[in-house]
């Protein structure tokens, strides 16, 4: 479906997400062209836009970008936008270290100095830990089984993973999250999963999370 055929209809417009982007900006920028979002749709990020790819810096200028033109996009905070926070900090900075966060120092060194724009700063500040509507609930990584969805502990909305994939539990929503690697997008009628593995080689991908429609694009 079309931009424009949406258009005939705003009642219509879609629920995006967005997986794991990891600093591949050419591949967000070519799936947003195929993806075309419109006025009428809202776009949800799902973290982890930094480390470990080539481009962490331009990932967050793009979607500064983004945000500009559509407002009503929401971005959630993945598990590397904390470690960078914590490292930021002076805290557990060997394991953002071990886990992918030289690239983005890197990207940000300017004369021998680590330089983050004030915009950026403010932009990892910003992000939200969960996003809820009627039908869905945007997370990072998972949930707690057998805790409801307000109890939730920031660790676990981070960083789980087994206990989360391997848990029949329901929450009377959809969840939608990214953060462990799938060869293709997970999709049940109670959870869809996007991470698939962008940056190491594989799809980076979007679900219109009502009519599960797909579009991924590689390296």
């Amino acid at each position: 479906m079309t931009c424009s055929e949406f258009s005939q209809n705003p009642t219509q417009g879609r629920l995006l997400a967005v997986g794991d982007i990891h600093g591949c900006r050419g591949l967000l920028q070519e799936l947003m062209r195929q993806v075309a979002p419109c006025a009428e749709d809202q776009v949800v990020f799902l973290g982890d836009y930094i480390d470990r790819g080539p481009d962490p810096r331009g990932v967050i200028d793009y979607l500064l970008d983004f945000r500009q033109q559509w407002p009503q996009t929401v971005f959630l905070k993945g598990n590397h936008e904390a470690m960078l926070h914590n490292f930021l900090a002076g805290r557990e900075r060997l394991r953002y270290l071990l886990n992918g966060g030289t690239t983005t120092l890197y990207s940000y060194r300017k004369k021998g100095q680590l330089t983050i724009p004030p915009s950026h700063l403010q932009f990892l500040r910003d992000l939200r830990l969960t996003f809820e509507t009627e039908h869905h609930f945007f997370v990072h990584a998972g949930l707690r089984p057998e805790v409801s969805l307000k109890n939730q502990k920031e660790e676990d909305l981070l960083w789980i993973r087994e206990d989360f994939l391997k848990s029949k539990y329901r929450w009377g929503k959809t969840i939608v999250f990214g953060h462990t690697p799938m060869g293709k997008p997970h999709l049940k009628p109670d959870r869809i999963g996007l991470d698939t593995g962008a940056v190491y080689g594989r799809d980076l991908s979007c679900c219109d999370v009502i009519r599960q429609k797909i579009w991924a694009v590689r390296a």
